[in-house]
């Protein structure tokens, strides 16, 4: 029965492109329901097993979208040719047959009771000890190196920053990574000191769970998680009685270290007369799985090098053999099944507009964002428009199409001129831009979209509203059925909603895409101020937030 069903949403998708093309009377792109329906059918069948990235359903998805990127005379857009682009994913945690320890001399610290330390993510690291004589660097910045030998010994520092720093000392400060500091240094690792006042205010508990739990990164071309290899081989908080342990026979104790940190001051560094060893064994697991990307390129020669981002991701969360009940499988009809198949629409619209937007558009479905974004900070990072350039980025994550919305949420619309091009799209539909409803959830930092934030790139990530009975289909949704195996195909979906929220995000992109100007950070934007210095700003407009 569900290899008929797959089928038939296959054999239905494939045909939907002939069913509504352009609208004989205005010449616009109409937008099909029925196409809608057919994506999320295929994409949400139990045989995709949930589409966890790295496995067999997630790679049956990808080719579903890929087929349809050419069915549609798109360009693939992959680095070696195709419709894929490789993300190389480590998955790592610590072996708990062979526990993790710190000792200094002949005394053993337990890993998660006195330091933590987490697993290594290098592809073959099993086990790992070592062992080098260690240096007190102060807080670890650039200065505090000073007259100091780190070369194949641990460095001990002292959390956050010296106070008294002002301009462009403070801020130089707090851009700098004390691990890099060491590592340019020759050091083996860093010790992090937590003193008694920093015992007070941070959870041990907390600290040592997320670091010592199961960790998945995508790895730069150097092997190196988030493409960023510091130089040391590893680092570790220690407690005070641990920090004791390091300073025995030093010119000072870390009680008066700490003491001296406390009061304001500035400790130098010293030579410790501590030996540390080190032991953790990691258990690795590496994972391929690609986002799937097509380009329409643009027609206008002084344009067409900039490329408007529409994404959605494919990934969901696979299937849980220990769920009770029947039913094991994250089906992820809502989320986000259908924000691919909105992609997958403006995809076939502009296509078969017979009208080439003046930038190039690349659609992307992006895989591991339910592992925290992998996919779209791998894309964000190596981007694949060659020595083009990324103006903006729409991105389509759970769009709830359970009733018929007249409002839309574009979450980053208030940061840059991006917000007025959404709320002209909606006003040519009828539809309300409202602010967002849950600001304390922090949407905006909490999907594909933010990737292309922190490489400076102005981007809004899009829902349906709250009007028109939305605010209790979408607090429904999340409730019941939000990451839960429910999610699937068999809720009342309107599918005309998704034919409205295909079109609206087609008119934003095409404005976008053929605007004089691309898009730009407001002035004074703590987005564009912290990622984007010395692009082009625009003024807010006169009474907007």
């Amino acid at each position: 029965m569900r290899i008929r069903l797959l089928l038939a949403a296959a054999s239905f998708a494939l045909a939907s492109p002939a069913m509504a093309q352009v609208a004989p009377q205005t010449g616009e792109p109409t937008f099909s329901a029925e196409a809608v329906k057919a994506h999320v059918t295929f994409l949400a069948d139990d045989l995709l097993e949930g589409r966890d990235a790295g496995t067999r359903g997630y790679d049956i998805a990808a080719r579903y979208v890929a087929t349809r990127f050419e069915a549609l005379g798109l360009k693939p857009a992959g680095p070696n040719g195709d419709w894929y682009q490789p993300v190389p994913l480590s998955e790592y945690s610590l072996d708990p047959a062979a526990p993790a320890s710190l000792t200094v001399g002949t005394k053993r610290f337990a890993n998660g009771e006195d330091a933590i330390m987490g697993a290594s993510p290098r592809y073959g690291t099993t086990a790992q000890r070592l062992e080098g004589g260690v240096v007190f660097a102060g807080y670890g910045l650039e200065a505090d190196y000073a007259g100091l030998d780190v070369k194949g010994k641990f460095v001990a520092v002292l959390l956050g920053r010296p106070s008294g720093l002002k301009g462009a000392e403070a801020e130089a400060a707090e851009g700098e990574d004390k691990d890099r500091n060491a590592g340019a240094r020759g050091a083996l690792g860093v010790l992090y000191l937590l003193s008694p006042s920093d015992m007070n205010r941070i959870s041990w508990s907390e600290v040592a769970e997320h670091m010592m739990a199961s960790q998945i990164r995508w790895l730069g071309p150097n092997g190196a998680p988030g493409g960023v290899d510091t130089g040391i081989a590893i680092n570790s908080y220690v407690k005070p009685a641990v920090a004791t342990e390091l300073f025995a026979g030093a010119p000072q104790s870390a009680e008066q270290v700490f003491a001296s940190a406390a009061a304001g001051q500035r400790p130098k560094g010293f030579a410790l007369q501590a030996k540390v060893v080190t032991e953790r064994t990691s258990k690795v697991r590496m994972i391929r799985s690609p986002n799937v990307m097509a380009i329409l390129p643009g027609s206008d020669p002084a344009l067409a090098a900039e490329y408007v981002v529409l994404s959605a991701h494919l990934d969901h969360e696979g299937v849980d053999p220990s769920l009770p009940g029947p039913d094991k499988i994250y089906n992820g009809a809502m989320d986000n099944a259908a924000g691919v198949a909105t992609m997958l629409e403006v995809a076939r619209a502009f296509s078969e507009s017979g009208q080439r937007p003046k930038r190039s558009l690349l659609f992307v479905a992006l895989t591991a964002e339910e592992k925290g974004l992998l996919g779209s900070e791998y894309l964000a990072r190596y981007p694949v428009v060659g020595s083009g350039k990324v103006v903006a980025d729409v991105n389509l994550d759970m769009p709830v199409l359970l009733y018929d919305f007249t409002d839309v949420v574009a979450f980053g619309a208030e940061h840059s001129t991006l917000g007025p091009i959404v709320e002209r799209a909606g006003a040519k539909m009828g539809v309300k831009l409202s602010p967002d409803p849950m600001p304390e959830e922090n949407l905006f930092v909490r999907s594909d979209h933010y990737s292309f934030v922190q490489a400076g790139v102005p981007s809004v990530f899009l829902v349906t509203g709250w009007a028109n009975g939305g605010q209790e289909a979408f607090k429904s949704f999340l409730s019941t059925h939000y990451h839960k195996v429910s999610d699937q195909v068999t809720l009342s979906f309107n599918w005309q909603a998704g034919a409205k929220f295909a079109k609206i995000n087609y008119l934003i992109a095409r404005e976008i895409a053929d605007g004089k100007d691309a898009p730009r950070w407001y002035e004074g934007n703590e987005y564009g101020e912290r990622f984007a210095p010395g692009q082009p700003r625009a003024k807010k407009p006169a009474g907007t937030k």
